[in-house]
């Protein structure tokens, strides 16, 4: 099948990617000539664990992955993926003007076409946007009646930065929500070379699924934060105590690591748009989730109010941030914990030495000035009077790195009693 996807971003790339190795021709339209350039030479724009691989495999050797900024593109292909950003407006609520515009541009390219064509959305959206959104922008501006001319499919992705590659070719579920069933027979004909379970429904029923996903593990990773604050006043190892929620098949091990709690691009930015849709359009303000963004938002402070009982007032020290990515092998800092941590640490003052293998160019993008960027862990520790480990690489995992230096680990990085025998080591809740 021959398929264009509609952005080059975490979601796009990787679709664009895996459906190309799975034998289709695919095309990536996005605005970015950089992105474009970069795709079209076989190289990640992004950092995401073995897709530089797959892209120099696919557009050196194969062929079948290209990139171009051409929406008139389209007409060539079957089917249109709709892979674009919706992030927040200051308010919490989800901004679409992504979505709209790659619907209007579909829209007018469809208008010359005459054959069925599908366009299938993969980013996330609010329950309804398809129906109040999408669906009138692709009949206003193509002239044809969505349905039957154009064929209509909800597909939310369930991809993992950092495992995306591996999580796109071994998906826990496939979800096609549809408003024709020729669509979704086209789509999971698409899929048909992945063995997943796959699950029909209705359009606002998918929408609706990839937020309750999302709300979900947002909800144990808060619900495991809210225990281990317990737990710390208790003396009690909040990871001892996971351990043995574990074995119940009901709970499972997944997302029950204490610490400064959730960030990135998916969980804090859909969790706030539900919690927002829910109340001021669907008329039911959720406190349960509002109250996970809650817990969220105080977690990630919890280690600089641990500075601050070590070091006293932390204008003029020196404090090493290990990791700026939200999570390891990526370079994504969107809602890192680490931006929120490094912006108060520079309100009060504090001199911060900055290092990531791989976000501190992202970083610096979105970070103000007065952050000192390092070039390895061992340089922003050493002079530092205390160090911040805030993602959890592997390399930070030493605990030799740390001799006889304040530690302060939000990530549980280091075994603690390894870590007290060569440094002053502080949990963030254990």
């Amino acid at each position: 099948m021959i398929i264009s996807v509609i952005g080059a971003g975490y979601v796009g790339l990787v679709t664009a990617a895996g459906l190309a190795r799975n034998g289709h021709s695919v095309i990536c339209i996005d605005v970015d000539d950089l992105k474009v350039n970069a795709i079209n030479q076989g190289v990640s724009p992004i950092c995401e664990a073995g897709l530089d691989d797959l892209l120099s495999s696919l557009t050196s050797r194969s062929g079948r992955l290209r990139a171009s900024t051409a929406y008139r593109e389209i007409l060539d292909t079957d089917l249109s993926l709709i892979c674009v950003g919706t992030p927040s407006n200051s308010d919490g609520s989800i901004n679409l003007r992504h979505i709209r515009d790659a619907a209007k541009r579909i829209g007018q390219v469809l208008g010359s076409k005459k054959s069925y064509h599908v366009v299938a959305t993969r980013s996330t959206i609010i329950p309804g946007t398809t129906k109040d959104v999408i669906i009138p922008l692709l009949a206003k501006y193509s002239g044809r009646k969505p349905g039957k001319d154009i064929g209509i499919v909800y597909n939310p992705e369930f991809l993992q930065e950092g495992k995306a590659v591996q999580a796109f070719f071994s998906p826990d579920r496939i979800i096609i929500g549809e408003l024709d069933k020729r669509a979704g027979n086209l789509l999971a004909k698409v899929y048909g070379d992945i063995e997943a379970p796959v699950f029909r429904t209705d359009i606002t029923t998918a929408e609706m699924i990839k937020y309750a996903s999302n709300a979900f593990l947002a909800t144990k990773i808060s619900f495991i934060n809210e225990v281990a604050n317990i737990c710390q006043k208790l003396g009690v190892d909040v990871y001892d105590v996971a351990k043995g929620l574990s074995f119940d098949y009901r709970i499972g091990d997944k997302f029950l690591s204490a610490g400064i709690g959730f960030g990135g691009s998916c969980l804090p930015k859909d969790l706030r748009a539900l919690v927002y849709a829910s109340a001021n359009r669907f008329g039911y303000p959720p406190p349960l989730l509002k109250a996970v963004l809650d817990v969220n938002k105080a977690q990630a402070l919890k280690i600089i109010d641990i500075a601050e009982r070590k070091l006293g007032d932390l204008d003029g020290k020196r404090i090493a941030v290990l990791g700026l990515a939200f999570k390891p092998n990526t370079d994504d800092v969107r809602d890192a914990p680490a931006i929120r941590i490094i912006r108060v640490l520079l309100e009060k003052g504090a001199l911060v030495k900055a290092y990531d293998p791989e976000a501190m160019q992202n970083a610096r993008n979105v970070l103000p000035g007065g952050v000192e960027y390092c070039t390895s862990a061992a340089d922003a520790i050493a002079s530092s009077d205390c160090i911040l480990i805030v993602t959890e690489w592997a390399e930070f995992r030493d605990e030799n790195l740390y001799q006889s230096k304040i530690v302060i680990d939000g990530r549980r990085a280091l075994d603690p009693r390894k870590a007290k025998a060569v440094c002053d080591y502080q949990g963030v809740c254990w």
